[in-house]
């Protein structure tokens, strides 16, 4: 069996906005860094943490952790605490809750061969607590309306709806590095809800590669925002709309601008960094090649350069 699903639940977030996307990506090979590494690191450090305060018979991974610091220690053990803690609670209103940890879910019913890993899921009657663990800096991320934990969180009623009787279920972002603890809950009943007027139809077209193209803030991580159509059709309207206007813009239209600077701001950097990777391995651009700067490699052409910014 495949090490992820097609359609991922980490991934939902795209391909429930914009369905073709899925398919589209099928096929490009995931690029690693050594921030995904870390985060994997940590990950297993945070499940070794957890697994050994519950008594478990787990093996330390600690010296085969390439990026191991005293902060992935620090991050663990809070996420290890907030855990516990979590758990304890749960025996408030269980007599018998179970913790499961690096838990498969899945969420087939729905989606298509969709499965996925759940950091932590803790089952006990009336609340399922889903848990996921983010090492990463650069996004902050919230539980609510999370597609991801929703995904795990059906996957885990498929598991243990019929062992325990579960009324409301709970997901938790523990975001360490960001001080970020964010929890949402959401009636069992709309969970079901949602998951067959939107997860299941969205999930069908996204298989078969239909439905529309859209960009928005799901892009970050596709693996075609460089070279997205639809993205740069969205952004190149802006842009239209930006520098097209015979005279100043009023208040109200800069206003209208403002909330889609950034979108543009990081396409045009998506485009920059994809064709520089491109260069270097072989691929020319007319009007650019590529110089040894003083910390990096850059395209450079004084005429193309001076036209580019001209032109917008």
């Amino acid at each position: 069996m495949a090490k992820h699903a097609f359609l991922s639940a980490s991934a939902s977030h795209r391909w429930i906005n914009c369905p073709p996307s899925a398919k589209l990506c099928e096929g490009i090979k995931d690029e690693s860094s050594h921030y995904a590494q870390e985060g994997t690191d940590c990950h297993e450090l945070c499940a070794y943490l957890v697994e050994m305060a519950l008594g478990r018979d787990v093996e330390d991974p600690t010296e085969n952790l390439t990026y191991y610091s005293g902060e992935m220690q620090n991050c663990a053990e809070e996420y290890r605490d907030y855990v516990l803690e979590q758990f304890e609670r749960s025996k408030k209103f269980c007599s018998d809750p179970m913790v499961f940890i690096e838990q498969r879910l899945d969420f087939s019913r729905w989606v298509e061969n969709g499965f996925g890993t759940g950091d932590c899921v803790i089952i006990a009657d009336e609340v399922l607590h889903i848990i996921d663990y983010k090492h990463g800096l650069g996004v902050l991320v919230e539980s609510e309306g999370n597609s991801q934990m929703m995904c795990y969180a059906l996957g885990a009623l498929e598991a243990f709806d019929d062992l325990y009787d579960i009324s409301t279920i709970e997901m938790t972002i523990f975001q360490q590095r960001r001080e970020n603890v964010s929890t949402s809950s959401i009636r069992k009943d709309d969970l079901l809800k949602w998951a067959e007027d939107v997860l299941k139809p969205t999930a069908a077209l996204a298989y078969e590669g239909k439905g529309e193209f859209k960009a928005g803030d799901h892009c970050q991580f596709c693996k075609v925002k460089a070279t997205c159509r639809k993205r740069a059709e969205t952004n190149l309207e802006l842009v239209k709309y930006n520098f097209e206007m015979p005279a100043t813009l009023d208040d109200f239209e800069i206003a209208a601008i403002l909330p889609r600077i950034d979108q543009l701001i990081t396409w045009g950097n998506d485009i920059k960094n994809y064709t520089l990777t491109q260069a270097q391995s072989g691929t020319h651009y007319d009007g650019f090649k590529i110089v040894e700067g003083r910390s990096n490699r850059k395209y450079t052409d004084d005429d193309a350069v001076a036209e580019a910014v001209t032109t917008g």
